[in-house]
């Protein structure tokens, strides 16, 4: 089993990029999403773990273990979710995943803005706080040594076609 992973904050277009692949690839890899499991309100998040940081590195280490137990299925795994990336290494880590990719997907800030105003209709993520956070990810990928897969001016095929070679395919 291959794991690639997709992560990246708000609007970097890593969901557009797995939807694509799970309907134009169904044969390629098994894809999940990690909103699938419900994000909770923040003050629900804070009451159970203190922080929403620990709650995301709580699911994240758990979404690793469920990873993990897919093993049996002998299929690739592509994983799209925002997570830090010290939080994804430490899960993989954990669970005992040997082969994996961790590509943050990306764009500049102008690019973000615009999908999460017009496209994605949530002007309350087109904040500063979005924007570091972004930069942050960023930093953190350079320091772990990820691929970046800048979606600012690649098309969707293109950025599908990366991804889809980072499987051996």
């Amino acid at each position: 089993m291959r794991l690639v992973v997709l992560t990246g904050a708000s609007g970097s277009g890593k969901t557009t990029i797995a939807r694509a692949i799970e309907q134009r690839h169904a044969n390629l890899a098994t894809v999940l999403f990690f909103d699938s499991i419900g994000i909770p309100p923040v003050e629900q998040r804070i009451a159970e773990h203190g922080a929403g940081e620990a709650w995301q590195k709580a699911a994240t280490l758990r979404w690793m273990q469920r990873i993990a137990a897919m093993r049996e299925q002998d299929r690739d795994i592509l994983f799209e979710g925002q997570s830090r990336i010290s939080f994804l290494t430490q899960g993989i880590a954990l669970a005992g995943i040997a082969e994996f990719r961790i590509v943050l997907v990306d764009c500049d800030d102008t690019t973000r803005t615009h999908r999460l105003l017009h496209d994605r209709k949530q002007p309350d993520l087109a904040n500063p706080t979005m924007m570091n956070w972004a930069k942050f990810l960023r930093a953190e990928a350079e320091l772990a040594g990820c691929e970046v897969l800048d979606t600012s001016t690649a098309s969707l095929e293109a950025c599908v076609e990366r991804v889809c070679s980072l499987f051996g395919r």
